[in-house]
């Protein structure tokens, strides 16, 4: 998260929110912020999501996503939002959204559903 500019904005039992500043230099040829970088951060914190949830001493990996691309990935920032729909004890089941924020106002670009494992 460190090499793209990511930080933890939000962090509760299940539910964990990350923020991307806009950098030019994560776009893609139109502008737009990278695919991979957008989900990239629905990813971390779908999983940071489950791991709150998870065992002391248990970490976390993705065991399978999918994730649907609203909109293009532009504006002053990235809000990516995880949530634990279900959480098992080996396996947890979160839903992401990331928002683009241009002054104040979200607009949804991406939806994603992801499997995530204790280990």
């Amino acid at each position: 998260m460190a090499a793209i500019g990511a930080s933890l904005r939000s962090v509760t039992s299940g539910a964990v929110e990350i923020e991307l500043p806009y950098r030019a230099d994560l776009c893609q040829q139109d502008g737009f912020l990278h695919a991979g970088i957008v989900t990239t951060i629905a990813d971390s914190a779908c999983g940071y999501a489950a791991f709150t949830l998870m065992a002391a001493g248990a970490r976390v990996l993705s065991v399978e996503f999918k994730i649907n691309f609203l909109a293009p990935a532009i504006g002053d920032k990235l809000i990516a939002r995880g949530k634990v729909a279900r959480a098992g004890r080996t396996i947890s089941v979160c839903t992401g959204e990331v928002v683009a924020l241009s002054q104040d106002a979200e607009r949804a670009i991406a939806l994603m559903q992801a499997t995530m494992m204790a280990v």
